[in-house]
């Protein structure tokens, strides 16, 4: 009884297995297929925008003030 209870997990994981490396190939083909038909969508890298040290402030200034108001509700 065991012996099967341990044929069937392996057979279990063996077949999970294989669907995710199905699974992750069909992915990565979808991905190549993706640039090759559309790069520009895809393919290109935004930078971020650069933010001042003005704007750096104002957002810890918005979020202090935020726990402020939080804490003295």
């Amino acid at each position: 009884m065991i012996g099967e209870a341990i044929k069937y997990m392996i057979l279990g994981m063996g077949i999970v297995f294989l669907f995710l490396l199905l699974m992750v190939w069909i992915l990565d083909l979808q991905h190549k297929l993706l640039l090759k038909y559309f790069p520009q969508s895809f393919g290109d890298k935004k930078e971020p925008p650069i933010t001042s040290r003005r704007d750096k402030l104002k957002k810890v200034a918005a979020i202090t003030a935020a726990l402020h108001h939080m804490k003295n509700s």
